[in-house]
């Protein structure tokens, strides 16, 4: 029995360091552009439209992968994939390191972003094969990974374009390299593990066909999109906003951002353990209003309440882990299928977001006076309140879902 027992705690470890590993590495990934843009930019000779191309595509090639991954995990099982998913991220850095030209370099970056869906996708799946027990704590805790990690990229990625090795600098192609090729490490413990779920048969998996009839997976499709637009919209549109309408310097903007993300990450870490105290379905509504009122008082409260654009972070980061833990505890023999459905809608909402707030500026400038500080300074909050009115709505498909959940004694 103790041998069993000492087998069992090293396979879970093993499953551990993939998840925890796996989620940083995310964070790295999706988040060393910023730095990385201006000088790419440069270097090809990029107008912003070609640029804005470039990312546009880029999220296309993560929604595809989003779409397919399931199926491969069905047909592959989930450690084949998983592994597939972190070799397209270390190739891809090999690739961007000896892309001179913008053809090949762009060709590199889609494929990271096909190994960064799929990633999210396998991630997603392995979590809720993994985490039967305390499944809020254990997802939110993984997704602070992702939230940690998220913080630092930046930081670490501007200091590694500055190293010089024997007279050569690493520039952005090296930081790339370096940074993709950290998914080489979770490689190494998916391969000495095993992962559950892979063994259940095909007749006793939940098809796609049951799942679309059962209005919970469209309302919880609702909350997610709602609740990762206006979580996503943050890192585009903050520093932007405090910049322009208050005249704050970069990095006192940049800084509110840090603060956001380390709020973000801080709530998934510590706060897991109150979603499963409370329930999920109550935690979404909760922490969903939480931001939207957060950020509704940054917004109107004027600079004094400025801070309250960081403490948001902690209400809208409980959002996509809550949701995955109630995918997980819902459908347990149909997790992989409900979780790739409404994380690829939830991707073409967050496409159509940052558009919306785009324009919501555009147009609320046009009706104040285009050229004036007035109309500049309004359009930015009507923009920003998109982002709060995003966070609200996640709240109210919460509320309308836990309705429907109480009269069939259905809350989870």
């Amino acid at each position: 029995m103790g041998k069993r027992s000492g087998n069992f705690n090293k396979i879970f470890a093993m499953q551990l360091a993939t998840i925890f590993i796996g989620f940083i590495i995310f964070g790295i990934s999706e988040n060393i552009k910023g730095p990385a843009i201006p000088r790419i930019q440069l270097d090809f000779m990029l107008s912003e439209s070609q640029l804005g191309t470039l990312l546009s595509l880029n999220a296309l090639g993560y929604l595809i992968a989003c779409s397919f991954t399931a199926y491969l995990t069905k047909i592959w099982g989930i450690k084949r994939v998983t592994i597939i998913a972190f070799a397209a991220m270390a190739i891809s850095g090999i690739l961007i390191f000896f892309s001179q030209h913008y053809s090949l370099f762009s060709a590199s970056y889609f494929l990271m972003y096909i190994g960064n869906g799929m990633l999210e996708i396998g991630l997603a799946i392995l979590g809720a094969r993994i985490f039967v027990k305390n499944t809020g704590t254990m997802m939110n805790l993984s997704h602070g990974f992702y939230g940690l990690s998220s913080t630092v990229a930046p930081l670490i990625a501007t200091g590694l374009m500055e190293v010089t090795i024997n007279g050569y600098t690493l520039d952005w192609r090296g930081m790339y390299l370096v940074m993709l090729l950290l998914s080489v490490i979770p490689i190494v413990f998916a391969l000495f593990s095993t992962f559950p779920g892979d063994d259940i048969e095909q007749e006793d998996r939940l098809p796609l066909k049951t799942l679309l009839k059962d209005p919970v997976i469209w309302l919880m499709v609702l909350v997610l999109t709602f609740g990762v637009v206006s979580e996503l919209a943050v890192g585009g549109w903050l520093v932007n906003f405090l910049e322009k309408a208050y005249g704050w310097s970069t990095v006192s903007a940049s800084s509110m951002l840090s603060a956001f993300f380390l709020c973000f990450a801080l709530a998934r870490l510590l706060l897991g353990p109150l979603t499963d105290k409370i329930g999920f379905t109550l935690s979404l509504i909760v922490f969903s209003g939480i931001s939207a009122a957060c950020t509704f008082a940054a917004i109107f409260g004027g600079e004094n309440l400025a801070f309250l654009f960081a403490a948001a972070g902690v209400g809208i980061a409980m959002i996509y882990p809550t949701v995955m833990a109630f995918i997980a505890r819902r459908y347990p023999k149909g997790s992989d299928t409900a979780i790739t459905f409404t994380v690829t809608l939830m991707g073409v909402g967050s496409v159509i977001g940052n558009y919306l707030i785009g324009g919501v500026i555009e147009i609320t400038k046009g009706i104040f006076g285009a050229d004036s500080p007035i109309g500049l300074f309004r359009g930015l909050q009507a923009g920003y309140g998109v982002i709060g009115l995003c966070a609200a709505l996640s709240s109210v498909a919460g509320i309308i879902l836990y309705t429907y959940l109480y009269k069939r004694k259905e809350i989870i």
